[in-house]
This record gives C-alpha cells, sequence and structure tokens, in this order.
C-alpha cells in the first residue's frame, strides 16, 4: 500500500481491479480542513486519461511494473511487432495501445516494454532519439526577426517546429517526452 500524497508521475498502482499510472499530480490545500490529492491517471489496460481526487492520507496498492528491454521490427498494420533483447521472443502490441507515439517508433530502435503478472501494459519510449529530415519548407532571406522556426517532417512522418536552418537531410535529436526539437546532429 501507498499514501497517496507519494503518488508522483510515472508511479503505477492499482484501484477497483484497474491498473492506472499517474500523469500528472497536485497537492490542494485549502484554509480550512484537510488537503487533496488530485492526479491524472491513465488506464493501462484501456489508454484512457481520468482525474482522480484522494483526500490526503488515504492509501491505494501501489503495483511492481517490469520493465523488459525490447527492440522495435515492424508495423504490419494492425500490430506493431518487437524483439525481446534477452529472450529474442517477439511479442506484438496494438498500434493503438501506442496512439501518437507510434510516429516516434523507427526500425532497429530500443526501447522497454512494462508489464504486470505477465501482461504487457505499458511502454517506455527512450528520452531522445534521432531522425533524418525529409521535407522542410524553405527559409526566406532576412526572415530571422524574433528568432522564428518553420515545420519540417521526419522520416517517421512526425512533424515538429524547427529554427530556419534546418534542411532536408539534416540529422536532428529530439526529445520525446514532449517532441521538441533539441539539436542537429553532426553526421
Amino acid at each position: 500500500m501507498i499514501d497517496v500524497n507519494q503518488l508522483r508521475k510515472g508511479t503505477c498502482f492499482t484501484k477497483d481491479g484497474e491498473l492506472y499510472r499517474v500523469t500528472d499530480y497536485k497537492h490542494i490545500k485549502t484554509g480550512r480542513g484537510g488537503a487533496t490529492i488530485r492526479v491524472t491517471v491513465r488506464n493501462l489496460r484501456s489508454g484512457s486519461l481520468t482525474e482522480m481526487t484522494f483526500p490526503s492520507g488515504n492509501v491505494v496498492e501501489d503495483i511492481s511494473i517490469e520493465a523488459r528491454p525490447v527492440q522495435y521490427l515492424y508495423d504490419d498494420g494492425e500490430f506493431l511487432h518487437f524483439m525481446d533483447m534477452e529472450t529474442y521472443e517477439q511479442p506484438q502490441l496494438r498500434r493503438d495501445i501506442f496512439g501518437d507515439d507510434i510516429l516516434y517508433l523507427k526500425e532497429n530502435m530500443e526501447l522497454k516494454l512494462n508489464s504486470y503478472q505477465g501482461e504487457i501494459i505499458d511502454y517506455t519510449l527512450p528520452t531522445t532519439m534521432e531522425y533524418v529530415v525529409v521535407e522542410a519548407e524553405m527559409a526566406v532571406a532576412g526572415d530571422r526577426a524574433q528568432n522564428p522556426s518553420k515545420k519540417v517532417k521526419l522520416e517517421t512522418g512526425l512533424e515538429i517546429s524547427v529554427p530556419m536552418f534546418i534542411n532536408v537531410g539534416d540529422l536532428l535529436r529530439i526529445n520525446l517526452e514532449d517532441g521538441t526539437y533539441i539539436t542537429r546532429v553532426n553526421k
């Protein structure tokens, strides 16, 4: 059991038979009365986001998640196929589990699949990855005031905003937590 005051982003727990991961945490203390804990959680089986409120001092049952390193192999249109880096088993997951994060996946990238009691329920992407720019808007000479940006399309289909000097063929390091440009990488 874990006190709700200890719930932080990334913590997993079970309530009413469902598995949840905390995506946002707020501790709210009003002038009178006790504090309340408001968390936004993702149901690890259905993927839905829900907001829960607990009185301070309540407890929930924490769970232990096992993370296994895997390599992304391919997408067959319905399932994403992976290879376990230790046992060489090839688990597959439905595409909808990844949602918009599917645009971060590229062949041979390493990530972690998280399981609870043998059931794969979640994934953990690396913090950063490198992608090649395949489409970029043209920068206009003199269009440099106030740090402008432009949209580019990466090799996986992901579109992001980058500085004006980025061109087709450049290798970029991207922050996968929020999908933002970090830097251009020398090849």
